[in-house]
């Protein structure tokens, strides 16, 4: 049986697919390639921020 938590899931996900299905090709690519590159700059930051604690520490592995 469904609980309402999974069937809010799924309701859920259900929206979210009817709704890209909905956008034309143009605007899902360029949704697709915004969110790629919020991702990106996201995962440089905190690269960054990595990095900047690794100089305040003095630690001997600047990578990270």
């Amino acid at each position: 049986m469904f609980s309402f938590k999974n069937l809010s899931k799924v309701l859920v996900a259900s929206a979210f697919a009817l709704s890209l299905a909905a956008c034309g090709d143009g605007e899902a690519e360029d949704a697709g390639e915004e969110l790629d590159e919020i991702v990106t700059d996201a995962g440089n930051a905190v690269e960054d921020a990595c990095e900047d604690v690794k100089e305040g520490v003095d630690a001997e592995d600047k990578d990270c």
